[in-house]
C-alpha cells in the first residue's frame, strides 16, 4: 500500500469520518484503519458512547454540517446506509441512501473540512442482471431494485461533486464474516450448521453470487484512501462465483454432517439478480497488496465463531 498521505504531529496519519461506524463492515473498517495509525472518529444513528464517537442523523444537512464543523476530517468514509434489499421502507432507501449522501458532501463544502479523500460505498446491485460474464466497472447499470435503483442515483449526484472533492465510489459485491446480521444469506446458511438444524429452507439455489471476506473489504477500502484514485469508481469483489448449492457443500464439510436442503418458493425474489460476478482487476491495479481469503476459510472462521460473535 501506498506510503501514508498525510502525517499530523501526533503520529497519526489523519483523522477519519467513519458513518455507519456501529454497522457490520464499519467495525472492520474501524480497526483496519486504527491498526494503520488513523484517528476514526465514528458517526452513530444512536448516542455516541465514547470520545471517538459522535451522533449523526445524515438525513439532516444541519446535522451534517454540526458534524462535520466538530471533527474536521481528513477523510470521509460513507458506509451508512439502508443495506438490506428486501428492506420494507421504499421511500427510506432514497432518503438515507441518496439525500444523506448528498447531505454529507454539501456539509464538506459549506464547512470547509480539509477532506483529502472521500470514499462512498455504493453497491455491485447497481448491475442488475447483467449478462457480461464477469462484470467490469464499464458495465452499464441496470438495476432491478428499490435498493440498487437509489445507490445508482446516488452515484450519479455524487460525481456532480467530484469537480470540487477528491471522491472515490465503491461498487462492493457481495461479502461475509463474523457479525453480519442472520437475515443475510450466508450467516443463514451457517447459523444453521452451527445450531446442527437438519433442515434449511432457501430460495433459488443456483444464483450465484461473488463473496469477498469482510477482513479483505476492510483492506481494500483502506487502500482506496491512501492511493490516486479520486474520481475513479471501483468494484470491491473477488471475481469467483459461488452457487448457494456450493456454499452448502462447503458448509457440509466443514460442518461433518448433510442438511437436508427445502425450497421455500416465498424466498425466490421476483426480481432476483441471477449472476453476480466482478472483475477485480482495476481494484488490484490501485491496492497491490490485496490478498483475497478463499471462501471455505470465511465460511470456517465464521462456523467457528458461532456466526454472529
Amino acid at each position: 500500500m501506498g506510503s501514508p498521505s498525510n502525517t499530523t504531529d501526533n503520529g497519526h496519519r489523519g483523522r477519519v469520518l467513519l458513518t455507519g461506524a456501529n454497522g457490520f463492515t464499519g467495525k472492520y473498517v474501524r480497526a483496519e484503519l486504527e491498526a494503520a495509525g488513523y484517528s476514526v472518529c465514528g458517526a452513530l444513528v444512536g448516542a455516541a458512547r465514547g470520545p471517538h464517537e459522535t451522533t449523526l442523523d445524515i438525513t439532516s444537512l444541519d446535522d451534517c454540517r454540526r458534524v462535520l464543523d466538530k471533527v474536521r476530517p481528513d477523510y470521509l468514509v460513507h458506509l451508512a446506509a439502508i443495506s438490506f434489499v428486501a428492506h420494507a421502507d421504499a421511500d427510506a432507501f432514497y432518503r438515507v441512501n441518496v439525500i444523506g449522501t448528498m447531505n454529507l458532501l454539501q456539509a464538506i463544502g459549506d464547512t470547509g473540512a480539509p477532506v483529502k479523500r472521500v470514499l462512498v460505498a455504493s453497491s455491485a446491485n447497481v448491475y442488475g442482471n447483467a449478462t457480461a460474464g464477469v462484470i467490469a466497472e464499464s458495465q452499464p447499470p441496470q438495476p432491478v431494485n428499490h435498493y440498487a435503483a437509489s445507490k445508482l442515483a446516488m452515484e450519479h449526484l455524487v460525481r456532480t461533486w467530484s469537480d470540487r472533492l477528491p471522491i472515490v465510489i465503491s461498487r462492493p459485491f457481495n461479502y461475509t464474516g463474523v457479525g453480519q446480521q442472520p437475515n443475510f444469506l450466508v450467516p443463514k446458511i451457517v447459523s444453521h450448521f452451527v445450531s446442527r438444524a437438519s433442515v434449511i429452507e432457501l430460495g433459488n439455489l443456483d444464483v450465484e453470487r461473488d463473496f469477498s471476506d469482510v477482513r479483505m473489504v476492510a483492506h481494500a477500502y483502506h487502500g482506496l484512501l491512501e492511493n490516486d484514485c479520486a474520481g475513479e469508481t471501483v468494484n470491491v469483489c473477488s471475481g469467483r462465483p459461488y452457487s448457494l448449492r456450493s456454499i452448502i457443500d462447503l458448509m457440509q464439510d466443514i460442518a461433518g454432517y448433510e442438511i437436508e436442503v427445502r425450497v421455500n418458493p416465498a424466498f425466490v425474489r421476483q426480481s432476483e439478480v441471477k449472476t453476480l460476478v466482478g472483475s477485480p482487476d482495476k481494484l488490484r491495479a490501485i491496492v497491490s497488496d490485496l490478498n483475497p481469503v478463499p471462501l471455505q476459510e470465511t465460511l470456517r472462521w465464521m462456523y467457528q465463531a458461532g456466526v454472529g460473535s
